[in-house]
């Protein structure tokens, strides 16, 4: 039986992954490795599974019924053993997990890093970045994600707590320029912006009537990473707007001011998700429980 998986896992790697590249990449392995390993199965079984090219790859008609029945045996596989468990076995094996740049670094790399100190065989493999990872497409075991979840109906998610956002400065901008004692005080005022692809994002903000207004703000600098925006502002360029826990950061340092909080509609979501999957590996259940159990009390204001 050991002998008939031996490189079924590499297989399916090499085939949901798109690219023996990738694939090794996966698997912490070199791609010569993984094409040592396909050339041995296909060998041992006595057909091609994968028809390669210096610039593509495709399964041939063998290959793609051998890799259904793989992932189904594998599933199987994988089930079995997440049922053993039982939350008896100590947390062990590779966990990635896909975090947002600002929020991944200051408060949920922290929280994995006691995880993986508390559980020694446990690796935990974090990528930072705001895109919006495919986790099943990608190989990830969980991610961190803030707003709206679109591909809700084949994650399974837990709820994190909830990011609002608010206005700082400078102490030195503002005793130059003064506290903006309304919205339409604003107008006009210096500012770091947000941006993404060359656009800025505008600041829709609620007033004290709850009534939402567009601030117009003069921006020399935009940015797409918040924690650059409240380095900016912290440098004294003027107003920002950034996620609320981040602020209350540097409002308690001293190094910025609180000019409005909670003003930017709607709040995000936060939210840890996963893979909808009829059993759960240990190590993904104690990065979960751990994430819920502590994210909260780092985001609050």
């Amino acid at each position: 039986m050991t002998d008939s998986l031996d490189g079924v896992a590499t297989f399916v790697q090499v085939v949901e992954a798109g690219s023996f590249a990738l694939a090794a990449e996966r698997l912490n392995l070199t791609r010569s490795a993984v094409g040592k390993v396909i050339a041995r199965l296909e060998t041992r079984l006595g057909v091609r599974l994968i028809q390669r090219t210096t610039r593509s790859q495709c399964l041939t008609e063998d290959g793609q019924a051998y890799y259904e029945r793989c992932v189904r045996a594998l599933a199987e596989l994988e089930a079995a053993e997440a049922e053993l468990e039982g939350g008896r076995r100590a947390p062990r094996g590779r966990l990635r997990v896909s975090l947002p740049l600002a929020f991944g670094q200051l408060c949920v790399a922290p929280v994995l890093m006691k995880l993986a100190r508390k559980h020694p065989k446990l690796q935990i493999d974090m990528s930072f970045s705001d895109r919006m990872v495919d986790l099943v497409e990608e190989g990830f075991d969980l991610a961190v994600r803030i707003g709206e979840l679109r591909d809700s109906t084949s994650l399974a998610a837990r709820r994190l707590g909830v990011q609002y956002t608010s206005i700082g400065a400078a102490p030195s901008y503002l005793a130059q320029h003064g506290m903006p004692v309304s919205l339409d005080d604003m107008n006009g005022r210096e500012g770091i912006v947000y941006a993404r692809g060359g656009a800025l994002v505008p600041w829709d903000l609620n007033d004290e009537d709850g009534e939402v207004k567009r601030v117009k703000i003069n921006p020399q600098l935009s940015m797409d990473d918040v924690q650059a925006i409240a380095a900016a502002a912290i440098a004294g360029f003027g107003l920002a707007r950034i996620p609320s826990w981040l602020l209350a950061r540097y409002v308690k340092t001293g190094e910025l001011v609180l000019v409005k909080g909670r003003c930017s509609l709607p709040p995000q979501e936060i939210n840890v998700v996963w893979a909808q999957t009829r059993y759960m590996t240990s190590k993904v259940r104690c990065a979960i429980d751990a994430l819920v159990a502590e994210i909260p009390a780092l985001i609050e204001d």
